[in-house]
């Protein structure tokens, strides 16, 4: 039995990784640690924890394990109630999800970036160190995991081999250089004071629960809502793509069988244009409502219900200010080492998550009119 503390665990990746671990792991405890700003939707965990009292009145009639999975809303900063949450529930594995994570996001307001990214990690690592560290000798068996992103390593060119672990780091964003620094923090934590630390780096991300902000879902909901579905530039940049529970299959492997202080490069092996990605959405939509009539009355306003394409909505649009061109992911060593391999195919995964959407309208017109936001 393990006992995690995931941070960020009402986003988009972390609670996907609750569900994984809940579903996997049915003995572990799983403590959710999440701040709820607007990416965090508790929605996303609905099923699995009540309402969200703060720490200081979250208790459970002197009982903290009675439910398999316990919701905090707490600010990662806030180190002391951190650390407090550390030692009150036992914990032995961090799983540090907790990122402010959209780009255009961080070109406009990159203050909060740091503050999350950077100084929440570090206030992570310390309440980490305070609570497992004693006389100089670490608990057996505590892990902290720090999930990253492939792009700290920078851009490619058209023809350059794959990001590996020993990348040099060159981030273009502010979003990039916070998380970035973030991985330096876990690392000379590592070397500094002995903390048992893996990192993994990941490709962009894409099923279930995604906030409607990234590329993915952003196309679906204006697709089905018959809204315009802006490209950048002419849709020439190329990312990597991973189902989120591949994603968290891995994490779940370097948490059990990743030597500590090691990177792992997680990646689908699956790089496709921007506009390739929108085309193949677009055509996944238009054969939904194709082949099924019942989606028409649902959603009267996407052209699929007139027989049209979706295509018909693209639109492209200026470039945001240093966008990359390229990012690629060699996933050679925790397939070596670990025997991790993606489950599903862009193909596969991609219609798995235009499903999700279609049937799960609540969940996404609830951000729509920031209805989530009221709990």
């Amino acid at each position: 039995m393990r006992r995690l503390l995931v941070t960020g665990g009402a986003g988009f990746i972390g609670s996907n990784f609750v569900r994984y671990v809940h579903r996997a792991h049915p003995a572990d405890r799983i403590v959710v640690v999440d701040a709820l700003t607007y990416a965090g939707n508790l929605d996303n965990l609905s099923d699995l924890v009540g309402p969200a009292p703060a720490l200081a009145s979250d208790r459970r009639g002197g009982d903290a394990v009675s439910e398999p999975v316990r919701f905090v809303r707490a600010d990662i900063c806030d180190t002391a109630a951190v650390q407090a949450l550390l030692a009150e529930e036992r914990i032995d594995h961090v799983v540090h999800f907790a990122a402010e994570s959209h780009v255009d996001r961080s070109i406009t307001g990159p203050d909060e970036f740091i503050r999350t990214n950077v100084n929440g990690t570090h206030s992570l690592l310390k309440a980490a160190r305070a609570v497992w560290q004693s006389n100089g000798a670490w608990r057996p068996g505590v892990r902290f995991h720090h999930v990253s992103t492939d792009e700290v390593y920078g851009t490619l060119t058209p023809t350059d081999p794959a990001f590996t672990e020993t990348t040099p780091y060159a981030p273009n964003s502010p979003y990039s250089a916070s998380k970035a620094a973030s991985d330096h923090l876990v690392r000379a934590y590592h070397h500094t004071y002995g903390l048992p630390v893996t990192t993994s780096n990941c490709s962009n991300n894409y099923g279930p629960y995604h906030f409607p902000e990234k590329l993915i879902p952003l196309m679906i909901v204006r697709a089905l809502d018959g809204g315009e579905m802006p490209v950048y530039a002419r849709g020439e940049n190329v990312r990597d793509w991973l189902y989120v529970e591949d994603h968290c299959v891995a994490i779940d492997a370097v948490l059990e069988r990743g030597r500590v202080g090691e990177t792992y490069n997680v990646g689908g092996r699956n790089e496709w244009k921007n506009l390739d990605v929108v085309h193949a959405l677009c055509d996944l939509i238009d054969a939904a409502f194709r082949d099924t009539p019942a989606w028409h009355a649902r959603y009267p306003k996407c052209p699929g219900a007139s027989r049209r394409s979706v295509r018909e909505l693209i639109r492209f649009v200026a470039d945001r200010p240093g966008h990359d061109l390229r990012y690629a992911i060699d996933a050679t060593k925790i397939e070596r080492e670990l025997g991790f391999e993606p489950k599903q195919t862009f193909e596969t995964g991609l219609a798995l998550t235009v499903r999700w959407y279609l049937e799960n309208e609540a969940w996404w017109r609830r951000i729509q009119s920031g209805e989530y936001r009221a709990g």
